[in-house]
């Protein structure tokens, strides 16, 4: 690895994307390879880099959040992905949600305008020989280059079933039969509409989710889900109180027809800017098409629902990565591979720009001949690695959680309301991020982006995320 002029990345998604904008940062020539136009996954339908295929939500904005404290660490170190997430939001409570397009169309103009990056469509069926690589092919990894991974590092690939949520058009909702509230009014009443349901009607839901059509696993032989992203009708089956107490609990909302709480409700999250679609929040569904016409037109207000998207099922695939991966996430078995995003075993969109940015920044350092200086172990960006550094028995993908992060230590702290904890601890990891920014910034040239229109996208200038 002796030429830092050129490194290959391959997959357009958020990994992918936010590490050759680091390294193109930084002054490193960069190939990425993206499949799409010449092939999609069963979950892709556009073109554009960075397609959102499940939620268009990056979840929580809060810093008491430990996703909304990666969020802000990300966007303070200069992260691609964050600053298009900033220019392309659309109201979603106290959560940061995108639209998709707009979006998409922000980063892909941003890459395909940047002079060191470019960018080739081609599917990859087998580990590039050029060093070094960075693979960030994310859940749906081909299963020609799964299977020469799989070879190269002489273990099988763990594989379980994520997924996403159907998609409603807006002008299909009955507005009479619902309310648009956000839980305790954060960010406005308008964020979310919002279906409420007595008790006879949600029971009678759960029996329908419980008795409905299932989509049977195709070539693998156990679905094993990730305890985030649970189908809805999975969760039913547990117990049928479980979604009561879960994406459909009712707490913190109030029907202004009643003035009084519902015993159960659907929430419906804008997908775009022109508020003409709505995603059911929480609603990821393995049931087939027909079930879930039928199903989901039980919920009130959706009795005539025009489905933009129905939800479905997809593979995730990932790597043992405490006991494949150096610190530099780097392949142990493959000197000069590096792995980024949801293939080591991170979950969520915000926690795959996080392995992206990580990986640039490792690899930048490592090409400059600098000793490796990865993020301190009480920020967020640290707790990813944290992750992806721990031996465990049974290695499983995670969203970033505050237990990754080390406690504050201090008696004191103990006696205080958690939100409070969790302020002090979110305090600590900026703190400690301002002190490492430094290490980020060296080498690298800062720019900015502009929002681009998904029909028409037009570039400002070959743009860095700024400083």
């Amino acid at each position: 690895m002796t030429d830092r002029s050129a490194v290959t990345v391959v997959g357009g998604g958020l990994a992918g994307c936010e590490a050759a904008w680091q390294l193109a940062c930084r002054g490193v020539a960069v190939t990425l390879v993206e499949q799409k136009p010449h092939r999609r996954t069963p979950a892709q339908s556009g073109d554009g880099l960075c397609e959102l295929v499940c939620s268009n939500s990056l979840r929580g904005a809060a810093l008491t959040n430990a996703v909304g404290l990666l969020k802000e660490e990300l966007r303070r170190a200069g992260s691609l992905i964050l600053a298009a997430a900033d220019l392309t939001a659309v109201p979603a409570g106290g959560a940061l949600a995108v639209d998709r397009d707009r979006f998409s169309a922000t980063i892909t103009a941003a890459i395909d305008g940047h002079p060191l990056i470019t960018r080739i469509s081609a599917e990859v069926t087998e580990i590039p020989a050029a060093r070094p690589v960075i693979l960030a092919t994310g859940p749906l990894t081909g299963d020609a280059l799964a299977k020469d991974l799989v070879r190269a590092i002489g273990e099988d690939q763990l594989a379980y079933y994520d997924a996403i949520a159907p998609i409603v058009s807006a002008e299909s909702i009955d507005p009479e039969r619902t309310f648009r509230q956000s839980r305790y009014d954060k960010g406005g009443d308008d964020a979310y509409i919002n279906c409420p349901m007595n008790a006879a009607e949600y029971y009678a839901f759960i029996d329908a989710l419980i008795a409905a059509d299932k989509v049977a696993p195709r070539a693998f032989e156990e679905a094993r889900y990730f305890e985030g992203c649970l189908p809805v009708e999975v969760m039913a089956a547990r117990g049928k109180d479980t979604l009561a107490y879960g994406p459909m609990k009712p707490v913190g909302l109030s029907d202004p027809r009643t003035g009084r709480t519902p015993y159960a409700v659907v929430q419906l999250r804008q997908e775009d800017f022109a508020a003409t679609a709505y995603n059911l929040v929480g609603f990821q569904t393995r049931m087939t098409y027909g079930a879930q016409a039928t199903v989901f037109r039980m919920i009130p207000g959706l009795e005539s629902a025009e489905f933009v998207r129905f939800g479905s099922v997809h593979r995730n695939t990932f790597v043992n990565a405490p006991r494949m991966l150096t610190a530099a996430m780097e392949l142990k078995a493959l000197p000069g591979v590096f792995l980024a995003g949801q293939i080591t075993g991170v979950e969520g969109y915000v926690e795959s720009a996080g392995g992206g940015f990580l990986c640039a920044l490792l690899l930048a350092q490592r090409l400059r001949g600098v000793a490796l200086a990865p993020p301190p172990p009480a920020t967020a960006l640290g707790g990813l690695l944290t992750h992806l550094q721990t031996p465990r028995e049974d290695f499983q993908p995670s969203n970033l959680t505050w237990a990754l992060l080390p406690p504050v230590v201090d008696p004191t702290v103990r006696k205080l309301a958690k939100n409070v904890r969790l302020e002090r601890g979110a305090q600590r990891a900026l703190d400690a991020l301002a002190a490492w920014l430094p290490v980020v910034a060296e080498g690298r040239e800062p720019r900015g982006i502009v929002a681009a229109e998904p029909a028409a996208v037009t570039v400002a200038a070959a743009s860095c995320a700024a400083d």
